[in-house]
C-alpha cells in the first residue's frame, strides 16, 4: 500500500473515531434513546442505495422527514450528518479498495475538499444560495448535454484513466476545494465531481472513490459539532446509520457491474447529472428571498 493511500485511510479513520467516541460519550451523558423506528431503517437503506449509485441522499432524506413530520426541522441538518457519518466510512472503504484511483490524486482531492469545507464554512455560507444553485444547475445541464453527445457518438468519448497529471491534476484539486466549500451551502459534490473528472479524461468510475472519500472527511467533521450541541435526533440518526450500511452493501455490486460496461456507465452518469441539475434548479426556484443570503 502506498504512503499516500495510508494517509487517506488515516484521515478517514481518524475523523470517524472522533465522531464515534463523541457520540458514545454524549449518549451516556445525556442518556439519549437509540432505538430507531422501522421507517428510519427503510429511509436509511433506500437513500444510501441511491447515494452509492451517485444520487445524493440528503435531499431524499429531508423530503422523507418532511412528509412524515419527524424529526423537527431544526434537527434535520444534524440528523443528516450524524446519521451518515459512520456509513460514509464503510462506503469509502469499499470503493477505495475496489476502484484503484491513483493514490496521490486521491489524497490531494480528499485534503482539498476538507480544506474547502473549512474555509467555506466562513465564506461561502455568506454567499447567495440561490445564485449558486442557478449557476451549478445550468453548468450541470450543459455537462449532461456534452455527455449525451458523447454517448451518441457526436463527440469523442471520455477517457479511461484512473489518474491525472500536470495541469489536469492541479485543476481537479482546485475544483475539489471549491466543491468542498460549496458543501457548506448544501451543494452536493457527486454530480459535479463526475462531470469534472470525466472531462479531464478519467473513467467515470474514478469519481466514486474520490467523492466518497472526500465526504468521508467532510461529514464526520461536520457531525462533531452537532454531537457536541445535541442538535440532532439520536434514534433517527442511528436508524439511518444501520439502514445505510445495508443500502450501501446492496448497491455496491450494481456499481461494480456498471463500471465494467463503460457506455452504460456513461448513460448512468448522464442521468445522475441531469437529475442533479433539475433538482438544483428547482431548489433555486423555491428558495425564498429571505434565505438567499444564508447558508443551508
Amino acid at each position: 500500500m502506498s504512503p499516500a493511500l495510508v494517509l487517506v485511510y488515516a484521515c478517514l479513520v481518524g475523523v470517524e473515531v472522533a465522531v464515534v467516541v463523541a457520540w458514545i460519550r454524549a449518549s451516556r451523558r445525556h442518556r439519549w434513546p437509540i432505538r430507531p423506528s422501522r421507517s428510519d431503517l427503510v429511509i436509511g437503506g433506500v437513500t444510501s442505495f441511491l447515494d452509492t449509485l451517485g444520487i445524493g441522499n440528503y435531499a431524499q432524506i429531508t423530503a422523507a422527514f418532511k412528509l412524515r413530520g419527524h424529526p423537527p426541522d431544526e434537527l434535520i441538518p444534524g440528523t443528516l450528518n450524524v446519521g451518515n457519518a459512520v456509513g460514509i466510512l464503510f462506503s469509502a472503504g469499499l470503493f477505495i479498495t475496489a476502484v484503484q484511483v491513483e493514490p496521490v490524486l486521491l489524497l490531494a482531492m480528499v485534503l482539498s475538499a476538507g480544506a474547502g469545507a473549512w474555509v467555506g464554512s466562513g465564506i461561502v455560507s455568506r454567499m447567495r444560495r440561490r445564485s449558486i444553485q442557478l449557476f451549478m444547475g445550468v453548468a450541470l445541464l450543459i455537462a449532461a448535454g456534452f455527455f449525451t453527445m458523447t454517448n451518441l457518438g457526436i463527440l469523442p468519448p471520455t477517457g479511461t484513466s484512473m489518474g491525472l497529471a500536470g495541469w489536469r491534476f492541479g485543476l481537479a484539486v482546485a475544483a475539489n476545494f471549491i466543491l468542498g466549500a460549496l458543501m457548506c451551502v448544501g451543494i452536493g459534490n457527486y454530480a459535479p465531481s463526475m462531470a469534472l473528472l470525466a472531462f479531464l479524461g478519467m473513467h467515470p468510475m474514478a469519481a466514486y472513490p474520490i467523492m466518497i472519500a472526500s465526504d468521508g472527511v467532510l461529514i464526520p467533521v461536520a457531525s462533531l459539532g452537532f454531537v457536541r450541541s445535541g442538535r440532532f435526533a439520536p434514534a433517527v440518526a442511528f436508524g439511518l446509520t444501520l439502514g445505510g450500511i445495508v443500502g450501501t452493501l446492496a448497491a455496491f455490486p450494481v456499481v461494480r457491474v456498471l463500471g465494467d460496461h463503460l457506455t452504460l456507465m456513461r448513460w448512468v452518469v448522464t442521468a445522475i447529472i441531469t437529475y442533479a441539475a433539475i433538482a438544483m434548479l428547482r431548489s433555486a426556484r423555491t428558495t425564498s428571498p429571505q434565505a438567499q443570503a444564508g447558508a443551508s
